[in-house]
């Protein structure tokens, strides 16, 4: 575990894949083609946290959807990729954006197209349920599922590593 944190300590850029990390995987489609996804609230206290903490967010998905949009909005995330089925090219666009190396980057994902992004980063992070071999590309897997917890998993691991976590949880207790 010492690795891990060695290694978080230094990340500057999380990413994180939507179906099946953010979301359980499951798609709702309605009559109209209207699509609907449930996210945890826990994990999306934990990125606000997390951001607020000094590490930037962004989210790349193959998949497009409104509801993912207005989700990302509501957390304040502004760097969200939708519709790149090629995520290495994605996360090669952000990481030039925003300047920061990829050895200062994680990337949380669940399935095989993650891979190529998984990588290639200083940190890659599998889902609990993630493919097995995500699990065995990643340097780390959360305790909880993709939809259940598995982000808020992530946001603490990084603040631990970083000394924010304390901050940031007893912000609450004053």
């Amino acid at each position: 575990m010492k690795d891990i944190l060695e290694k978080a300590a230094q990340i500057k850029l999380v990413v994180f894949d939507v179906d099946g990390v953010l979301t359980d995987g499951s798609l709702f489609l309605g009559d109209d083609g209207q699509e609907y996804k449930a996210f945890h609230s826990r994990d999306g206290l934990g990125m606000k946290l997390l951001h607020r903490s000094g590490v930037e967010i962004g989210i790349i998905t193959a998949r497009t959807s409104e509801v993912v949009k207005h989700r990302m909005a509501n957390l304040g995330i502004q760097y969200i990729y939708q519709g790149r089925l090629d995520k290495l090219n994605a996360m090669e666009e952000l990481i030039a954006e925003l300047n920061i190396g990829m050895e200062h980057t994680a990337y949380v994902g669940d399935d095989v197209v993650d891979l190529p992004v998984m990588r290639r980063v200083g940190l890659a992070i599998a889902v609990q349920d993630a493919h097995p071999l995500a699990k065995q590309h990643a340097h780390w897997q959360t305790p909880h599922a993709g939809g259940r917890g598995a982000a808020r998993d992530v946001c603490e691991l990084l603040m631990e590593a970083q000394n924010t976590l304390d901050a940031q949880l007893n912000s609450f207790l004053t």
